[in-house]
């Protein structure tokens, strides 16, 4: 049997991908964004689309597993966690590299906390208002990350504070580590 290898994190946006990853920090494990690669990939091609519609075009050309395929070069040795994973075509370039080395996380947020979240972080992908808030969220869904958080492994929802949060979430890659 393989060891584990990686830890997704799938989410809708503002669902609380981003304090996962803080509240498991003391593990040490290293991450590498998927929303990370695609900006980098973006620039480097000096793309004027939006985030999103660059991720979109790249699935049309290249496959729906396309940023899997991109990130799954940059995992080095040991357990590494992977933020942000949109698609179940995603999960399948993993499973195929990894197997049982795999382990998937959703982060789960109700829509009307999610999208205060992303107006008060104010990132060039926060939504303007409502209608693009649910206009990105349709985009999301139809990836396939709705059948990613179904499917998931493992189900974190973030409906408490902040430190309840954390705590679950510690408590939740610790049990899967030491398995």
């Amino acid at each position: 049997m393989v060891g584990l290898r990686a830890i997704i994190t799938a989410g809708m946006p503002g669902s609380g991908k981003e304090e996962f990853l803080l509240s498991i920090k003391p593990l040490g494990l290293p991450f590498v964004r998927m929303g990370d690669a695609v900006r980098h990939h973006k620039a480097t091609q000096g793309s004027k689309l939006s985030t999103g519609e660059y991720a979109q075009k790249e699935r049309e050309i290249h496959g729906d597993d396309i940023w899997a395929i991109r990130t799954l070069e940059l995992l080095g040795d040991g357990v590494t966690v992977i933020d942000g994973c949109r698609s179940d075509a995603e999960v399948a370039a993993f499973k195929r590299e990894l197997g049982d080395g795999l382990k998937v996380f959703a982060i789960h947020s109700d829509p009307e906390t999610r999208y205060r979240r992303l107006v008060s972080r104010a990132r060039e992908d926060a939504p303007l208002d409502r209608d693009d808030f649910n206009v990105r969220d349709g985009r999301e869904m139809s990836w396939g990350l709705a059948k990613v958080i179904a499917l998931a492994d493992v189900m974190i929802v973030n409906d408490r504070g902040l430190e309840d949060f954390h705590r679950l979430c510690l408590e939740a890659v610790k049990e899967v580590i030491d398995r």
